[in-house]
């Protein structure tokens, strides 16, 4: 019997949207990290359009830092997209709208994992809302251009639990290359370093939960990952391309450059 590929409109992708962000404080003193913007638009949005260009709809994202913030950008994303005529007489007042500015097929649910918890803990906590044999999860805090269906089927082959994506991280300082005192080559940042890193975009089965404990504080890039490495559990899917996150002040300046030169990397779609 043939078995029947998934339907990526099913697969719930689950984002981390809980950090505080305190390297970017002059941001995130107001706003959750994943609502500082790219743009005229927060990165949460800018990684949500990177999976749904591939195909994905369902969004999971778990709160916790200044969460009414992003429950109130999805709560009224069209009110601050589109044109709208308000009636103002009646009860309540009714809204029409009057263009297709902003619309996604995207389902998302907001889920409160609390202002303390880890990434393993916010992951736990949102369990309820995984109803497939395989999710997709991510960081709120990094863009790429990733192939999400390379990923997705890589996973399936793999046939382990868990597939996290590899990057080549891009250095914060000038890299030299030296050889008996004396230098053979200087790079000024950015330049790709050498070796790969964890730069989210995972895929798990079901079974990633029995590697969670009941712990709210607990981290995903901890026990939990390191178990799952050494069951044999976890595959890394080398991504070659385009991967930044947006961790510093400077991180948020070259994101937003890029984005203004029109030749962003990441916009897939």
């Amino acid at each position: 019997m043939t078995k029947q590929p998934l339907d990526k409109r099913k697969l719930p992708v689950v984002i981390l949207c809980g950090g505080q962000g305190t390297r970017l404080r002059e941001h995130t003193e107001y706003v959750p990290k994943p609502m500082v913007e790219i743009g005229e638009q927060p990165i949460l949005w800018h990684i949500m359009k990177i999976y749904g260009s591939a195909g994905f709809e369902r969004f999971v994202l778990c709160l916790g830092y200044k969460s009414w913030v992003i429950k109130e950008y999805f709560l009224r994303y069209h009110e601050m997209r589109r044109d709208f005529t308000v009636a103002m007489k009646g009860d309540p007042p009714q809204v029409a709208f009057h263009n297709q500015v902003g619309e996604e097929n995207w389902r998302v649910t907001c889920a409160e994992t609390g202002a303390e918890s880890g990434t393993g803990g916010r992951l736990m906590l949102v369990r309820p809302y995984v109803d497939t044999g395989t999710f997709l999860f991510t960081y709120g805090d990094a863009v790429g251009n990733v192939d999400l269906d390379a990923l997705l089927d890589f996973h399936l082959r793999s046939g382990r639990i868990a597939t996290v994506t590899g990057v080549h991280p891009t250095s914060r300082y000038g890299e030299m290359k030296v050889a008996g005192g004396k230098v053979l080559e200087f790079n000024e940042k950015p330049t790709v370093a050498e070796g790969v890193v964890s730069g989210g975009f995972f895929v798990f089965q079901r079974e990633v939960f029995d590697y969670l404990g009941d712990d709210p504080r607990a981290f995903l890039e901890l026990e939990p990952l390191q178990k799952l490495a050494r069951d044999g559990e976890l595959s890394v899917f080398v991504h070659e391309g385009f991967w930044h996150p947006m961790d510093t002040y400077r991180d948020w300046q070259h994101l937003n450059e890029v984005w203004k030169s029109g030749r962003a990397p990441w916009k897939v779609w």
